[in-house]
């Protein structure tokens, strides 16, 4: 199990059985690494479990995933991270990183 500091994840499923984990964090411009960091830990889990099985879930992949970073004021960045995926992939995603 890996522990998050910075993500903290909500949940929601669509119709299709497809969950998407949203997390937002609004940092620091200093922690923006950290961050950045983070989510390329998440990120690498997903491809080295489920290798190549990234893309549209509607055209049948395994996951997905999207990245917005904005900075409204010079004190804060606001990075917002997406994980979409199957629901193998999401039960394998909340053990890894103990999402509940």
């Amino acid at each position: 199990m890996t522990e998050l500091r910075y993500l903290d994840f909500d949940y929601s499923e669509d119709t299709e059985g497809h969950g998407t984990f949203d997390a937002m964090a609004s940092t620091a411009p200093e922690k923006v690494p950290e961050v950045h960091a983070e989510i390329e830990r998440v990120l690498a889990w997903a491809e080295a479990t489920f290798p190549n099985a990234r893309g549209a879930l509607d055209e049948g992949a395994t996951w997905d995933h999207d990245l917005q970073e904005t900075r409204e004021d010079p004190r804060f960045t606001t990075l917002t991270f997406s994980l979409s995926g199957t629901a193998d992939f999401c039960a394998a995603l909340r053990e890894q990183f103990a999402l509940d």
